[in-house]
């Protein structure tokens, strides 16, 4: 699936030269944590979130010790954040966007890496669109199933190659034997978290019936 197949285009936008009021007022009004900030032209400028309202002086918000160790161009760069009435200036300009034809993982990757919740999505400098965590949701309600071949074969053989795709099992040199549907896990895995994640392999693959564990039992 694809970024398009999941984003959001109802999209609540504001101008730079709004109130930071006004852009607390839209998210309180339209139950989003963040908005898109446009120029007259339809180009993302930026986004103001409650990340960045959180922070403001109306809210008894003083600088940090972190602020005050700052360089002052970057001090005087905080202060205009927190205290000016223009969500120009409160806004977070340097954003992540994503293309819409990016893939589902792609999004997941960016909002795991930079710890963010929402990206806009742009067609060729425009917005179009923005993807959040809860949008994905969509992407695992939809996500296809697997497409292992049928037959015992097909299953030993897929299940013994994604064990060895970052699952923790590499190098425990699990066997896999399969009668009738019914999977056999053979090897040297002990601790209870390997094995859990063993049994997930196996059951994520089409036809498997059932999983027996055949490894080593640990006792105190």
């Amino acid at each position: 699936m694809r970024v398009k197949d999941v984003m959001t285009i109802k999209i609540v936008r504001i101008s730079p030269d709004n109130s930071v009021r006004q852009a607390a007022k839209m998210m309180l009004d339209n139950q989003v944590s963040g908005i898109p900030v446009v120029d007259d032209d339809g180009h993302l400028l930026g986004i103001i979130s409650e990340g960045d309202l959180i922070r403001r002086t109306e809210l008894g918000t003083e600088a940090t010790l972190a602020e005050k160790a700052m360089p002052a161009k970057d001090r005087a760069s905080a202060y205009v954040k927190r205290s000016s009435w223009r969500v120009g200036d409160a806004m977070t300009s340097e954003l992540v966007t994503i293309d819409e034809d990016a893939s589902l993982t792609r999004v997941a990757q960016l909002m795991q890496e930079r710890g963010i919740k929402r990206i806009p999505v742009t067609r060729a400098g425009q917005l179009v669109g923005i993807v959040s965590r809860a949008d994905l949701l969509q992407g695992i309600l939809v996500a296809g199933q697997d497409q292992t071949a049928a037959g015992d074969e097909a299953i030993q053989r897929s299940i013994t190659v994604r064990l060895g795709e970052n699952t923790g099992l590499e190098g425990l040199d699990v066997k896999v034997t399969v009668a009738d549907g019914m999977v056999h896990l053979w090897g040297n895995v002990e601790t209870p978290e390997c094995k859990r994640a063993a049994r997930i392999v196996a059951e994520s693959v089409r036809g498997v019936r059932g999983v027996v564990e055949h490894f080593p039992q640990l006792f105190p």
